[in-house]
């Protein structure tokens, strides 16, 4: 009994702590209150030592033995003491261990400290809640090939929907980083190279996440996927006009646009200064000129970056106070773990008088803010019981989900005699490599082939996709040889994070950079042989990047895009190649010839690849020698925003709903698009904007539009899009936002080099 009594004690002394001179509850703990009562009300309550343990994270694991899920009462005891903020909780246990260690931690801070602040409970879901047996989505690069916001948000809502039952309140996502630099090991996390695209999936992201009572974290503030070399938090080089007119904008979009409650900063720096500790995007552009009013975190690490990797700061021992006063002025507010913990210096550095405490405050206040427009305060824990979460988790409609919106995502690059899709009762020969624990969890493309087909299936694998043993050839072709059509599927590979930094192999993820976009090993012999059987050929890339293998594209009869799949990824890609799904995917990534020729984004400014005069070598050796490049060419094998479908697509009839426009109007482009198939299809009609005339050089084109719309065979749709001449700007000479008088050429098309026609509208003063 003694130890309940205790307990019972503890809560009993924090909830009288908790109660103002009159008897009253306070004004933070009012829900009818204004937020910023609130905010100001709880701070003035607040210690120092309190604010700094606001801005430090803990970890589930200082106070939970992962092993048995035994409670450390010591570690909760410090943990809530000195790091309140927040908890991260993305370790893989079971449910019930996640959601008893969380529900523990939230406890505690609610009923045995003074003033029962609750924690944002942190964990990472840009494809799917990370746990043991959520679902798994596909990847964010994926995800952009869709072009199908409405989609996205479906799969944060439902993404919000399995964390919280186990008690988690903050997802790090969603990225609003773009993929220009091929070469970084993290282009499957982005939604691709556009900005506008990046924009509206992130911001779908961020709404269907915070619908549903989880607050996303939008990463990685700014600028940060282009980084010299390619190379993982190398820096990235570029100016004041480059920042703002390609990397900001859909940052803003998913921040302020769709109301993010919280960010990451990240761990480059931008022309020479380091994101966890630049005022000028932090504070002077982020708070004023945005107007952003909740807080900013590190990543894990990053802040230890200021002295150990851009030498700011001594690093043995490392300068602590040197770094809160980077980083925390800046705007940098809350300090992830994974590093030295710099933030605990804090209150002694305020003792001493080397840091305001107005500073403090304001970080603090940014921090509360947030947790109270998420309500954390009326409901700090949103766990169910242990017997309700599979009502909640990996449901039957989440799952069909992911099946649905990783088939939309699928990008049809070739289809030579048509000979996609194929006929069910075909015999098919399938070989790959076979995606880490596969045989575990999800489903293989073999498995959604044999769920699929009617005929018989054989299936060799070929290879391994590390090696470079072609030992397993012989089998391959031979299986081949006595189907009517063979699938080969060959990629890229990535594993989960712990594998990741233990060093074992890859080829994408998070500092897993690369100097080659080709086939790694014995894979694309393997292509080759299977396709010198004469049998038709399928070829599948699943990748977390682009691949540069151009001949493959001649070479195989068809060639599918699937890239990262979600757990259904095998049944989606059948459902592709077997026509039970019409392809509609769009990539969201411009595909080169070769990684020499890199950059290859589709929005290049003007002036640039102006004179393209390619050479070539050609397979049986020959040369042709050219110019730019001597032999290669500048331009994209496949361009943003290129897909092919079972049907064809006719475009006609271009309207403006007006000639003329003001910088405050909105106008409507218009085109009828007729689908001449005999087949139902969903096209993605793209709309990009020319300034014709600017007073600075601006990008040749931008997507400033799009709309995927299912029409059926024969018929023929109206599609309409708005665009705000608003947006239309361009960064001045003087660097200030302007919308210049004159000519914008809007094109519509179906990629961002197909374009089927266009019209031209006056802007006025």
């Amino acid at each position: 009994m003694r130890p309940s009594i205790t307990i019972y004690l503890a809560s009993l002394v924090a909830y009288t702590l908790a109660i103002s001179n009159n008897g009253s509850i306070p004004l933070y703990k009012d829900p009818s209150a204004p937020v910023e009562d609130r905010v100001t009300d709880l701070l003035s309550r607040m210690t120092v030592e309190e604010k700094a343990a606001q801005l430090l994270q803990g970890d589930l694991r200082n106070w939970i033995d992962i092993s048995d899920g035994i409670l450390n009462q010591t570690g909760l005891e410090w943990s809530m003491r000195a790091r309140a903020g927040s908890f991260y909780v993305g370790v893989a246990i079971p449910w019930k261990m996640l959601s008893d260690g969380i529900k523990t931690g939230q406890d505690y801070l609610v009923q045995n400290t003074t003033l029962g602040i609750p924690a944002w409970v942190q964990s990472e879901g840009i494809h799917g809640f990370l746990i043991p047996n959520a679902t798994i989505f596909n990847s964010p690069l994926a995800h952009a090939c869709s072009f199908n916001p409405p989609l996205v948000e479906k799969m944060a809502k439902a993404i919000a929907q399995e964390a919280r039952a186990l008690g988690v309140n903050q997802i790090f996502g969603p990225l609003a980083d773009l993929a220009r630099e091929l070469r970084f090991g993290r282009v499957e996390e982005t939604f691709g190279e556009d900005g506008y695209l990046t924009g509206e999936l992130a911001h779908a992201y961020v709404k269907g996440l915070q619908s549903g009572n989880v607050s996303a974290m939008v990463k990685h503030f700014a600028a940060f996927a282009s980084p010299e070399q390619g190379i993982n938090c190398a820096p990235v080089h570029g100016g004041e006009r480059e920042l703002r007119t390609t990397y900001l904008p859909p940052f803003k979009r998913a921040i302020i646009d769709a109301g993010a409650l919280s960010i990451m900063s990240a761990y480059h720096s931008y022309d020479g200064v380091p994101a966890v500790a630049d005022k000028h995007t932090l504070t002077d552009i982020l708070r004023g000129e945005w107007g952003y009013k909740y807080f900013v975190m590190s990543d894990a690490g990053a802040t230890d970056r200021l002295c150990k990797d851009f030498k700011m700061c001594r690093s043995a021992p490392i300068d602590s106070e040197a770094i809160v006063n980077f980083a925390l002025p800046a705007g940098n507010d809350v300090e992830m773990g994974g590093g030295s913990f710099n933030f605990e210096k804090i209150p002694e550095m305020v003792e001493s008088g080397k840091l305001s405490i107005d500073i403090v405050n304001q970080a603090v206040s940014r921090q509360l803010r947030a947790k109270f427009e998420a309500g954390l305060f009326e409901n700090p824990f949103t766990g169910v019981s242990e017997e309700d979460q599979v009502k909640y988790i990996h449901t039957p409609e989440v799952i069909e989900l992911a099946r649905q919106l990783d088939a939309e995502s699928i990008v049809l690059l070739e289809n030579h005699g048509n000979v996609l899709p194929l006929k069910k009762d075909a015999n098919i020969a399938y070989g790959d490599y076979v995606p880490y624990r596969s045989q575990y969890r999800g489903v293989t493309p073999l498995d959604g082939i044999k769920a699929t087909s009617t005929g018989t299936v054989t299936y060799a694998k070929g290879c391994e996709r590390w090696s470079n043993d072609q030992s397993g050839f012989d089998e391959a072709i031979a299986a081949a040889e006595s189907a009517d059509v063979a699938v080969v599927v060959v990629g890229t590979w990535s594993r989960d994070q712990n594998e990741l930094w233990a060093g074992l192999n890859a080829t994408t993820g998070e500092h897993v950079d690369i100097s080659s976009l080709n086939l790694v090993g014995a894979m694309p012999h393997l292509v080759k042989a299977i396709i010198d059987t004469g049998k038709p050929t399928v070829v599948v890339f699943s990748s977390g990047k682009p691949i540069t293998e151009p001949w493959i594209s001649d070479a195989a009869s068809a060639l599918v895009q699937q890239f990262y799949p979600s757990e259904q990824g095998g049944h989606a890609l059948a459902d592709v190649l077997f026509g039970d799904v019409n392809p509609s995917g769009k990539l969201s990534v411009s595909f080169p010839f070769d990684i020499g020729t890199t950059p290859i984004y589709y929005d290049y400014l003007n002036s640039a690849r102006a004179y393209p005069d390619p050479g070539a070598v050609y397979a049986n050796g020959s040369m042709k020698f050219g110019h730019s490049y001597v032999l290669q060419s500048p331009l994209p094998l496949y361009e943003f925003g290129y897909g092919k479908s079972y049907s064809t697509f006719a475009y006609s009839n271009i309207k403006l709903s007006a000639s003329t426009a003001s910088p405050t109007d909105i106008v409507t482009i218009s085109v009828d698009i007729t689908n001449d198939s005999t087949r139902d299809g969903a096209e993605v009609v793209q709309l990009y904007v020319q300034d014709v005339v600017a007073s600075v050089v601006v990008p040749n084109k931008q997507l400033r539009g799009f709309s995927k719309v299912l029409i059926p065979a024969g018929a023929t749709k109206t599609v309409k899009v708005d665009v705000a001449i608003a947006d239309l700007g361009l960064w001045d000479i003087s660097m200030k936002y302007v919308v210049e008088p004159g000519e914008f050429t809007f094109h519509v098309g179906s990629s961002s080099k197909d374009i089927r026609g266009n019209i031209t509208l006056t802007v006025v003063a």
